[in-house]
């Protein structure tokens, strides 16, 4: 690794990633943009997506500090103002980090505000009338503004935090959104003391009534013009990172080629507006880098209990999620606090992405971005849908993938009937008894999540010519043709793949070809029996 070149992991500070020479995708064109074109602004985006770091990078703008800003985009876009305007002016900034901080109770957000409040008010006064956050904030835009002579800028970094830690607890959430509404309404109510505003977060709760009295507010998370404004593009990493990419080759015995292919499928596909350039996660990349290896990083920042638990409670097809979800886009931007409303926020929050888009439907169609993504997420999925617990996850496909390796069908039958063997107390309906359409519903999940994470090391897919098996494995001696049936036995789903010919197209590769018919026990909430023949 070439250690002069440093990789800003973790950095969050524009000035400290330009005083300390990190590597930086210019994004400065963007603020430049910003500051031409409006006044208040928000932008949803993932975490770790480099919210923090534009933040960072307005604050240091509208201080006016030039010197960092030397050699990049918008040195030149503000130069060619010259004489036009006043250019490189510092102006008040207030910024509202709520990255800190644990949001188990209203006195942790009271916390973070008093600290903010009052950092301020040490610089530009206090009225003894302003007896809430709101009137604070308030009496603070207006007093910086008549002692400075320059309009206020407001940075909120991830304004939704206390929300999204909240969600599973509706009088807690409740108090947090009237807080939040009350102080925000303010952005509105003293827009003369305003020079910009920009607000960042997961998702956006319209539907909480959390901006309901922002109207002002231009939500640029799905406009094309703003799409590249965090993350990393392919053509960024082609221009910034080749040394990076060509020592990760080198590391991992990849051609370069290979090594663009494999950092795309892994890690890019991330899409917030139809028919533009895709995007990378900045920290998945950087980490990648540093460590010259193709792990999941994204995932081990946080597990998103909150989204599988939701999933589950509202027995979701998750197989869907696979790139066959689709959505208005009224739906990409909105967040519902009841049932039915994980699309949204699994979009919002990164782990599905556009896919498609259908003109004439105003549809858009989502998936999982990557295998990062898809993996990470469905490995959480796991524990909650088959008997085992997540510490096992991992080791128990690569069991699976040891058996099937190897030929050992009634070994891999073995183990997937083991973990099903007994479903989780939750998925049981108290008040009308077992429901035998939920533990079918479990065993479809569950059949589905052992195939899918199979296809991490073995080639897998499931469309035929003539029909739709459940699932094909390819290996380099074997090709197996699986078949589930919840209501009948394995002799019909064995007859199925026969009379369907599934097998046909498969005849051409000289490879043993296994057909697996497999029923569904319904008293026993798990497989039944199997049949295996080999043609």
């Amino acid at each position: 690794m070439d250690f002069s070149r440093k990789l800003p992991i973790g950095v969050q500070s524009f000035k400290v990633l330009r005083d300390d020479n990190y590597l930086y995708v210019d994004k400065t064109e963007y603020i430049y943009k910003l500051a031409s074109t409006g006044r208040v602004y928000f932008l949803s985006r993932p975490r770790r997506f480099g919210k923090s770091l534009f933040l960072s990078t307005l604050e240091a703008y509208f201080l006016g500090k030039k010197e960092l800003f030397k050699g990049l985009a918008i040195e030149k876009l503000e130069e060619a103002e010259k004489g036009k305007r006043e250019i490189w002016q510092e102006y008040p900034v207030f910024y509202l980090d709520f990255n800190v901080g644990k949001y188990d109770c209203i006195e942790a957000l009271n916390t973070n505000f008093n600290v903010f409040l009052s950092d301020l008010e040490e610089k530009y006064g206090t009225s003894r009338a302003e007896d809430n956050f709101a009137k604070r904030f308030e009496g603070l835009l207006k007093r910086a503004y008549e002692k400075t002579g320059k309009q206020v800028v407001v940075l909120i970094d991830e304004y939704d935090k206390p929300l999204l830690y909240s969600m599973e607890n509706q009088p807690l959430n409740d108090e947090y959104r009237a807080v939040l509404k009350s102080f925000y309404s303010v952005l509105k109510s003293s827009d003369q003391y305003i020079r910009l505003a920009f607000l960042t977060g997961v998702t956006k709760f319209s539907k909480v009534s959390i901006f309901s009295d922002l109207n002002n507010l231009n939500d640029i998370s799905l406009v094309p013009q703003f799409s590249g404004i965090c993350g990393i593009t392919h053509t960024e990493l082609l221009k910034t990172f080749e040394p990076e990419i060509r020592a990760l080759a080198e590391a991992n015995e990849l051609s370069y080629e290979d090594c663009i292919k494999t950092l795309q499928q892994k890690y890019d596909g991330y899409c917030f507006v139809p028919e533009t350039e895709r995007m990378y996660n900045p920290f998945s990349l950087l980490n990648v880098f540093f460590g010259n290896q193709f792990e999941y990083y994204w995932f081990a920042t946080g597990t998103p209990t909150f989204l599988v638990n939701s999933l589950k409670r509202s027995d979701y097809h998750i197989p869907n999620l696979d790139g066959n979800v689709e959505m208005t886009s009224a739906g990409l931007s909105d967040y519902r606090a009841e049932a039915g409303s994980e699309i949204p926020v699994l979009f919002q929050a990164g782990y599905l992405t556009i896919k498609g888009y259908d003109k004439l439907l105003q549809l858009y169609r989502l998936g999982f971005p990557n295998d990062e993504v898809r993996y990470g997420f469905l490995y959480n999925l796991f524990p909650n849908y088959c008997n085992v617990v997540y510490a096992e996850g991992p080791f128990c496909i690569a069991q699976f993938y040891r058996d099937i390796i190897a030929g050992r069908v009634e070994e891999f039958m073995q183990r997937l009937k083991s973990i099903m063997a007994s479903l989780p107390y939750d998925t049981v309906k108290k008040e009308s008894g077992e429901s035998i359409a939920l533990r079918e519903h479990n065993f479809q999940v569950c059949v589905y999540l052992v195939f899918a994470l199979l296809g991490q090391f073995i080639e897998l897919e499931t469309p035929v010519s003539n029909g739709r098996t459940d699932a094909v494995i390819k290996t380099d001696s074997r090709i197996y043709i699986f078949e589930f049936k919840l209501k009948e036995d394995a002799a019909a789903a064995l007859k199925q793949i026969k009379e369907k010919n599934y097998a046909e197209r498969f005849k051409a590769e000289n490879k043993k070809i296994l057909l697996i018919g497999v029923s569904f026990d319904a008293e026993e909430k798990t497989v039944g029996e199997w049949i295996i023949e080999e043609l």
